[in-house]
């Protein structure tokens, strides 16, 4: 089950206790809003797109969508997101839970710029009746720093 492998990264860097589990689903930015109590926009979607033959994730505020233009300048392909089967293959971590920890060997990690607005964020723990409560700075320490990218848009 990908939450104990989500535990267990996040217990060796001292964040496990940051982990929430709910008794209701929270597998889309409305629901996880809804069982955490949080405007939407602070959900950290995590998003898996195929590029290449492998996988990337964009995680992005939750009140943005993928911008096809500045997905494309950014990757030198088409926004083309994974099927739920080859999310599980290519990241580890089933549709509805997807975040951006404990991810497969190869899977590149990406946070999008509408993520620097907020304090704290709060992505999935890898299953769909979970969170993790961070700071920006610690969701970018906890996915190794990654590079910061410019992907979504604002609602219209």
């Amino acid at each position: 089950m990908a939450i104990k492998e989500v535990r267990r990264y996040l217990r060796e860097r001292g964040f496990e206790d940051r982990v929430t589990e709910f008794d209701v689903s929270s597998a889309t930015v409305a629901l996880a809003a809804e069982a955490l109590g949080v405007p939407g926009e602070r959900i950290a979607k995590t998003l898996a797109f195929r590029v290449g033959e492998g996988a990337v994730l964009v995680v992005a505020a939750g009140d943005r969508r993928i911008d096809n233009s500045k997905f494309k300048a950014a990757f030198g392909t088409k926004a083309k997101m994974l099927t739920p089967e080859e999310t599980v293959e290519l990241v580890g971590h089933a549709v509805g839970g997807v975040c951006p920890f404990a991810v497969r060997e190869g899977c590149r990690v990406f946070l999008d710029e509408s993520l620097r607005r907020f304090d704290v964020v709060y992505p999935a723990a890898g299953s769909s009746n979970s969170a993790v409560r961070l700071t920006v700075e610690e969701l970018s320490f906890l996915t190794g720093d990654p590079a910061w990218v410019d992907v979504c848009k604002a609602p219209a």
